[in-house]
């Protein structure tokens, strides 16, 4: 489960979504998240179904990557729909003991499982497009206005960026650890989950102890080529948006627009 994770990892490929702005990217993937929040009807979240597959058609990543980074979040996604499919009240539908299955709890859960399966697709597409530098440039130019009140937007734009960058590096620090320690005997797989749960406390010893040596050298690295901040600093490649991102942008607004009328 854990190589399955998708979510910051860069596919290279020309598309028409790997060419677009990284600010109009980050626009779209916050206008998607807010339109799943909104949605709480069948066609709203049939026109999110239809942007969702369209951006993955345009990004020309293969579907099957894509969706490999919901096995991370299946427990989650399980709990979830647990919960309001046996806790929403309403008109029951099947009793089980003191647990009752009603018609609203069933349309919750079912709707609950798509906002999520949608949210990590969704981010998965923006990760998937976007290389770490281009989301740090973006970031930075969105929040910019953010610096008249004195917060360091570089900073931040450049600390999430890096977080997003280790979400694999230590992805696939951990299958080594896990592939060491089962060639010593070590048991991940069997046992109910609450047994999984403590096989995997041992890996987290030599997981922080190797984020924390990456963290500094990546500081070190930064140090000696005098790296010191957003200030003054110039972009080797700055942004311009083109054509197609007013075009995407034109799309996201009928798309907000459309969710919002289809939701009654």
């Amino acid at each position: 489960m854990i190589r399955e994770i998708t979510l910051g990892q860069y596919y290279p490929i020309d598309s028409l979504l790997h060419r677009l702005d990284p600010r109009t990217k980050l626009f779209g993937t916050l206008i998607f998240i807010v339109s799943l929040f909104l949605a709480n009807s069948v066609l709203a979240y049939v026109a999110a179904t239809v942007f969702l597959f369209g951006c993955i058609r345009l990004s020309r990543v293969p579907f099957g990557f894509m969706v490999r980074g919901l096995r991370a979040v299946l427990v989650l996604l399980l709990i979830s729909v647990s919960f309001n499919l046996f806790l929403t009240p309403g008109e029951p539908i099947v009793t089980i003991g003191f647990l009752k299955v009603t018609w609203e709890g069933l349309r919750m859960a079912g709707f609950m499982a798509l906002r999520l399966i949608y949210l990590v697709i969704g981010s998965s597409v923006m990760t998937l497009t976007t290389t770490p530098n281009q989301l740090t440039d973006g970031l930075e130019k969105s929040l910019g206005f953010l610096k008249r009140v004195g917060v360091p937007v570089h900073e931040v734009s450049m600390m999430m960026s890096i977080a997003l960058r280790f979400i694999p590096i230590l992805v696939e620090e951990t299958d080594k650890i896990m592939k060491a320690q089962m060639a010593r005997g070590a048991d991940f797989e069997s046992g109910n989950l609450i047994r999984k749960a403590k096989a995997m406390v041992p890996l987290l010893v030599p997981l922080f102890i190797s984020a924390f040596r990456r963290a500094t050298d990546l500081a070190m690295a930064m140090e000696a080529r005098c790296y010191h901040g957003g200030a003054g600093r110039t972009k080797m490649k700055p942004l311009r948006y083109a054509g197609w991102d007013r075009v995407a942008y034109g799309v996201l607004v009928a798309y907000i627009v459309a969710v919002v009328l289809l939701r009654v």
